[in-house]
């Protein structure tokens, strides 16, 4: 290990689901997966939002934070992230405002601006037309801040008159707001607002520095938040030997490919099945693409290179995507290689 210090951890969530399992089995599986990051010390535990996907649980973040909160001590809990075109802000604030409530100084509101699905389910979440405004993005934002703080927001009418609109009637403290994103926009967009930011690395290609780079130079100081703050995500598996870490990473790989190659999405194989169906040459190019981004291997050498991305991109924290596959006969509501990667990376760094 390096003598650098090593990053804070923290997790993100899509809550898979794999063959053979239920709704019901996979959302268990991440609130025990909560609860064991809550005890191993990891700083927030978030849930992505995605919808109409066969291997993603996570469509509701909020219902899963609230889940989490019922299982956990002193974890922070949030979204990484709501994908606020989908949502009227008012709605955003109400939530996050109530899970504040239910654990005070522990709720995190990550928000992004992609819809997290394709396009006839993004009409069918803006079926109201109120929420598509994709335009007003910043505005939303500053919305939901300040309808979610204690003081909440002044309605101004075109007679003069004013309403006062809170998102909990009797709040005293609010959730803390992240911006999310994976592009000069959002890393732009969070410096000019003087809020903290994240980049989703564990799923872009390429931008991190010019990204982090945007947000550090151009981030506009408040007195609540006078320095930039930002972390970034990143895959991680990790497992006794490299054999076997290269083997958990395989399904969730496939499932890159294929979306990537636009193939039919199906629920996250075992690490049985992918073994028994190797990959076309298409496919499998994509699979060695991704990998050279990912921190596969075993606890002494994930650690060091997380410690030396970290310190190479200038944060103090890394959430790791929980994406460890299964072989069969895992529990289906078990924590499994996730459970494994958490454990084994908490007790090296």
């Amino acid at each position: 290990m390096t003598e650098t210090a090593s990053p804070a951890l923290s997790v993100l969530d899509l809550v898979p689901v794999r063959t053979g399992q239920t709704s019901s089995q996979a959302i268990a599986a991440s609130m025990a997966l909560a609860r064991r990051a809550d005890e191993l010390g990891y700083r927030r535990y978030w849930f992505a939002e995605h919808h109409n996907m066969a291997a993603v649980a996570s469509t509701s973040p909020a219902v899963l934070i609230a889940g989490a909160i019922g299982v956990t001590e002193r974890i922070r809990l949030g979204s990484g992230g709501v994908m606020l075109p989908n949502h009227a802000p008012l709605i955003v604030a109400e939530q996050f405002a109530a899970l504040e409530a239910m654990a005070p100084g522990r709720v995190d509101v990550g928000i992004g601006r992609a819809p997290g699905s394709d396009q006839v389910i993004t009409s069918l979440l803006r079926r109201s037309g109120a929420t598509s405004e994709v335009e007003r993005f910043p505005d939303h934002i500053a919305d939901i801040m300040a309808l979610a703080s204690p003081e909440g927001a002044q309605v101004r009418f075109v007679n003069g008159g004013e309403y006062q609109v809170r998102a909990t009637p009797a709040a005293d403290g609010s959730p803390d707001v992240w911006l999310l994103g994976s592009s000069d926009y959002s890393a732009q967009l969070a410096a000019q607002l003087g809020l903290p930011y994240v980049f989703a690395n564990h799923f872009a290609g390429d931008g991190l520095e010019r990204a982090m780079a945007l947000y550090r130079t151009n981030f506009t100081a408040t007195e609540e938040r006078p320095e930039p703050r930002s972390f970034v995500t990143a895959n991680v598996i990790v497992a006794p030997t490299q054999k076997e870490a290269d083997e958990r990473a395989l399904p969730q790989l496939r499932q890159f490919a294929r979306l990537r190659s636009n193939k039919p999405m199906r629920p996250i194989e075992t690490i049985d099945e992918v073994l028994a169906s190797p990959s076309d040459a298409l496919e499998q190019s994509l699979i060695d693409q991704n990998k050279q981004r990912w921190f596969v291997g075993t606890p002494d050498a994930v650690a060091e290179q997380l410690t030396t991305f970290a310190t190479t991109h200038g944060v103090e924290e890394i959430m790791l995507g929980a994406t460890a596959g299964a072989y069969e006969g895992e529990p289906l509501d078990g924590i499994g290689g996730r459970g494994q990667t958490l454990e084994l990376l908490a007790a090296a760094m």
